[in-house]
């Protein structure tokens, strides 16, 4: 097959421009390892409400400036041009906090207003701290979304604290429980346990959620703090959990084809008092699932990233902003994708931890 030219996209960071010698000529966003990106992260702002330590510092980082985050109507023109041009299936919203976004109603409304090239919907999705989502819970519902996860690290209210910086504790609970009143079915609750500091949370947090009805994640801390002070045996674990967790459930495994390319690991947890329900665990660093990824991720200021833990990005508002055709977007998006490595390669000698932040890329 010749050369297909499409273009050099502009990039940023230590990145090259992506590969595009030899891509089919396939719309899609797929990869030279026969991956195709149908999950798109779309980080509305860089800015948080909490300060957890495993993400920034306590007096927190230098925002985007105004001027560099994307509009509403920008927004909205590269997730359809997602969905209608590069086969996006899902669209999940992320930060930083994204309930800090006030348009977020309407660009998930947006959203949901699409139709996929499979006929469908755009399943979207939310991951958010919880801050503020008893307000906003009914007119997320409302407009659409269909997904949601929590981030809660602990059930003790002064541990909180300590993680966060912040003494929001109440309120994340308050917003779990709107979700739920606003009929957003499974509610999922994300949790990050770390040494010396709730790693023996993993047993109880397990028990309150499956006696509230939500499905519980562990992530095991990934690097992608702004102080760098990640360190790989300082982490729990997946094995650790599990070895938790064995010691008060019974874990009935998934069928792993049920997986496809979700991150999470899962299980039907049974414990001898009655409680059942799923439990998973997200295991990037210890059990990579690099293989069956299928993100792309468009930041808040219009980077295109095709790996979370990517040196490089590429510049689409720029692009944008000069007046690119919908064409043009395509051409370069499909090309950053193009370029996809083959794994994050956090477990190898030669492995640098992103310039970028958690906060500032989009989970």
């Amino acid at each position: 097959m010749g050369t297909v030219m499409l273009g050099l996209p502009r990039t940023r960071g230590e990145g090259r421009a992506p590969a595009v010698e030899g891509r089919p000529d396939d719309g899609r966003l797929i990869d030279t390892y026969g991956r195709v990106a149908t999950d798109l992260r779309v980080s509305l702002t860089d800015r948080c409400s909490l300060r957890c330590g495993y993400c920034m510092p306590p007096e927190g980082l230098d925002w985007l400036p105004h001027e560099q985050v994307l509009s509403d109507e920008e927004l909205i023109r590269l997730i359809s041009l997602a969905v209608n041009e590069l086969g996006v299936e899902e669209v999940r919203f992320t930060g930083g906090e994204p309930l800090l976004r006030k348009g977020l109603e309407r660009i998930i409304e947006a959203t949901t207003q699409l139709t996929t090239q499979t006929g469908r919907t755009p399943v979207t999705a939310l991951t958010t701290n919880g801050v503020g989502l008893d307000k906003r819970a009914r007119g997320l519902a409302r407009a659409g979304l269909a997904r949601i996860n929590v981030s809660l690290d602990t059930l003790d209210p002064e541990r909180f604290h300590q993680i966060t910086r912040r003494d929001r504790h109440r309120d994340v609970l308050a917003g779990l429980e709107a979700a739920v009143a606003a009929g957003m079915q499974p509610v999922k609750v994300n949790a990050v346990l770390l040494p010396g500091m709730n790693e023996d949370e993993a047993v109880p947090l397990v028990r309150w959620a499956l006696g509230q009805g939500y499905q519980l994640r562990f992530i095991e801390q990934m690097p992608l703090d702004a102080q760098g002070a990640w360190q790989r045996g300082q982490m729990v674990t997946a094995e650790d959990i599990q070895r938790a967790l064995a010691e008060e459930f019974e874990l009935v495994p998934t069928d792993p084809r049920a997986r496809g390319a979700s991150p999470a690991q899962t299980w039907t947890a049974r414990s001898k008092d009655g409680l059942e329900g799923t439990v998973g665990i997200i295991a990037s660093v210890t059990r990579p699932f690099c293989g069956d990824c299928d993100r792309t991720r468009l930041t808040a200021d219009g980077q295109i990233r095709n790996c979370l833990f990517a040196r490089g990005e590429t510049d689409l508002r720029a692009v944008l902003r000069e007046g690119g055709d919908d064409a043009e977007l395509a051409r370069i998006w499909r090309a950053a994708m193009w370029g996809k490595a083959a794994g994050h390669g956090i477990n190898d000698t030669s492995f640098i931890q992103p310039d970028r932040p958690m906060s500032a890329i989009g989970g």
